[in-house]
């Protein structure tokens, strides 16, 4: 490899610089900070875990996104992870073991395959929160609530929190009778909008079933599309609860600007109740997604309800206005006690301040020095930094 190609970084993988770097730590932060605040206890689930764990409950998609490898001590696979959310399940479930409800929080980098979208890196900056051991509605509300709320703190309004409930298509698949392969090229369909698909696969299933589908790709928009999805869609138990539930969300939450969909299956294979996205005016996608998850929970085998929500923190970076910041102060090399003593104060009280090697006048701006310290009389004071 020649000399110029080996700073070069694996595609979709970047360095975070300075400026990006304090912004991620500052909303990081931020966020974690006001997790804990709201009952929401930190923990850091290591990077790798043997592959069968990683992936438990997690589904195929999840599989194919996971890096891979061997390890030399015991020989078994081992998985960096793609996804912490089902690390922090397996600390619910088998390190803590509570037995009332168990709030965690979470930051760390996770590995991509392959980058979720055209923009998107392979090494997203997750940062989330989940909820366990409470298997009503007050949780999902609780979870959607502190979600809008750490988007406030990164001042990145949402254009639109999306609200969906797995239940429903459940249902309905169910109802019709489809067999696995039926209803993963259904949910694909439904996914995709794809009106003119819809239709062929459902020709055969019998009413009302048929028709529920049909209409579930236009059951989508303010809180009074549930009270006409209501009307079309067959009064079972399983849809009058999801529908319930929903309804129970868009009560608790007015002041949020939701939308419902019912035909948003995002992680079918995963998710078991409600499931949300957030999107934002500057991103194309999704900058936040959660839901239910309680199947994950028996699959470590202990059964424990769970709801959260995930974001990447180097996207939330991106599209949170810059956080202003005051410049570091110059101070000179000098062997002083007095200067020593002003330089600590200076740092005690929240102050950048930067050491003036011997040899580098002119280069002190480029290190973030707006400031400098100066000796005037018997003092040390602070004046704006002269250097062109």
């Amino acid at each position: 490899m020649s000399a110029k190609r080996r700073w070069l970084l694996p595609e979709a993988i970047e360095d975070l610089l300075p400026a990006e770097a304090r912004q991620v730590e500052i909303l990081r932060r931020r966020l974690l900070d006001a997790f804990a605040r709201s009952g929401y206890e930190f923990v850091a689930p290591p990077l790798l875990e043997y592959v069968e764990s990683l992936l438990t409950g997690s589904g195929h998609d999840m599989d194919l996104r996971t890096f891979k490898l061997v390890d030399q001590a015991s020989g078994r696979t081992l998985g960096l992870r793609a996804d912490i959310t089902p690390q922090v399940a397996r600390i619910d479930a088998h390190l803590l073991n509570r037995r009332g409800v168990a709030r965690l929080c979470y930051c760390g980098s996770v590995l991509h395959t392959l980058p979720a979208s055209l923009l998107a890196s392979r090494e997203p900056l997750q940062i989330g929160a989940e909820l366990y051991g409470h298997a009503g509605i007050e949780a999902d509300i609780e979870i959607v609530r502190l979600l809008a709320q750490a988007l406030a703190l990164c001042e990145i309004p949402p254009a639109r929190i999306d609200v969906g409930h797995i239940g429903i298509f459940r249902a309905l698949a169910e109802s019709a009778g489809l067999s696995g392969d039926a209803r993963k090229e259904l949910f694909a369909v439904l996914q995709a909008k794809d009106a003119s698909s819809l239709r062929e696969i459902v020709a055969g299933v019998a009413e009302p079933a048929r028709s529920a589908l049909l209409a579930l790709p236009e059951c989508y928009g303010a809180a009074d599309t549930l009270a006409a999805a209501a009307k079309r869609l067959p009064d079972v138990p399983a849809i009058r609860s999801a529908l319930g539930d929903l309804h129970r969300v868009a009560e608790a939450l007015p002041g949020l600007p939701l939308s419902f969909d019912l035909a948003d299956l995002r992680g079918y294979h995963y998710h078991s109740g409600i499931v949300f996205a957030a999107y934002s005016a500057g991103s194309p996608g999704a900058i936040a997604l959660g839901g239910r998850y309680d199947q994950v929970g028996a699959s470590f085998g202990r059964g424990r309800p769970a709801t959260g929500f995930s974001l990447d923190l180097r996207e939330l970076a991106r599209l949170a206005p810059p956080s202003a910041g005051k410049g570091g102060i110059l101070a000179p090399w000098i062997e002083d006690t007095e200067l020593q003593t002003t330089i600590e104060k200076l740092r005690a009280g929240g102050e950048t301040v930067v050491i003036a090697l011997p040899g580098h006048e002119g280069t002190w701006r480029e290190a973030g020095c707006d400031r400098a310290l100066a000796r005037r009389g018997p003092d040390w004071i602070i004046e704006p930094l002269k250097e062109d």
